[in-house]
């Protein structure tokens, strides 16, 4: 009998903290889970979860209000990547049917005289929940800077220069979403789950302990396999751009949420987006050409756009 397959449990704390074999370890057993699965999952990691359970506490909150105060966070001129993203308004790549979710989006903050005001919105808040800016952008901080250790160890996996990923990541436009996922009781269940199957647009995603069950990666073999994870761990997943920059020997591995037994329990959620530089060039590393790169270059704000427009939110 085949074992169970199951995502890599991996301690982020090792590389950052041990000696020059655990980072050895590290980096290998990280490279290997993402290519083997796309996914791993870290049990230990530099966030503490008293910023997790705050931003969770007060993204409560938020989502609580009623539906005409959370639209005054869903101005145009956010162009769906700052402040509020209504209900249904998101559906994956190819797929007509939207999400039954709603989400919250907090991008990198800038100062408004920042040369990328050109590109990044402006981030708003929430006037009727004062600690929401604080807490948001502390975690924000927090995943930003566990995010660059990844892709430092990810860079020495993939043989490229220390710096390689910093430097296309330093004011990076990476998103932390707040995604609400309501109770599905009198929901279109039949024909929309809470996060239809998608690949992530970014280089790699992490996401901060869901409140409930229900993420599912597709497995190399064609089946679903649950992603499986406890209070205080991250769970990690490549995205598009990562897989365009490695030639797919780290693909984009499709996810889904599927719909809960109970129709009456919420979900939340907190992904981090991590994006690079909006000028930062994709284009395949040379450890990875092999025969040739698959993909022509292209600039991480083109991509982005391009995605953008396929799932509705731009």
């Amino acid at each position: 009998m085949a074992p169970t397959r199951r995502v890599p449990e991996l301690s982020l704390l090792a590389y950052l903290k041990g000696n020059k074999t655990d980072q050895v370890k590290f980096v290998d057993d990280l490279f290997s889970g993402l290519k083997e699965y796309g996914f791993i999952i870290l049990k230990e990691h530099p966030v503490a979860q008293e910023k997790v359970d705050r931003a969770y506490e007060y993204m409560n909150q938020f989502f609580q209000l009623p539906v005409a105060t959370k639209l005054k966070y869903a101005g145009a001129e956010l162009k769906k990547q700052r402040g509020y993203i209504p209900f249904g308004l998101e559906h994956a790549k190819d797929n007509p049917n939207p999400d039954l979710k709603e989400f919250w989006h907090t991008g990198r903050d800038i100062t408004a005289s920042d040369s990328l005001n050109a590109y990044y919105p402006q981030n708003v808040w929430p006037e009727e929940i004062p600690q929401f800016k604080q807490v948001q952008l502390e975690l924000y901080q927090a995943m930003d800077a566990t995010s660059k250790a990844l892709l430092e160890a990810i860079g020495i996996a993939l043989d490229v220069p220390r710096d390689y990923f910093l430097n296309m990541n330093r004011q990076g436009n990476s998103i932390l979403r707040s995604i609400y996922y309501p109770a599905t009781k009198g929901l279109d269940t039949k024909n929309s789950v809470r996060a239809a199957a998608h690949g992530d647009i970014n280089l790699i995603t992490l996401l901060v302990g869901a409140t409930d069950s229900g993420l599912q990666l597709l497995d190399r073999d064609g089946s679903w396999l649950d992603v499986n994870s406890k209070p205080g761990e991250i769970v990690v997943d490549t995205g598009d751009m990562m897989s365009r920059i490695t030639n797919d020997i780290l693909p984009t591995t499709v996810h889904r949420v599927i719909n809960p037994g109970n129709d009456r329990n919420a979900r939340f959620s907190m992904p981090f987006f991590v994006h690079p530089e909006p000028e930062a060039v994709l284009n395949c590393v040379p450890s990875c050409v092999g025969k040739g790169a698959k993909y022509p270059p292209i600039s991480s704000h083109d991509f982005l756009l391009q995605r953008l427009r396929a799932i509705g939110l731009y």
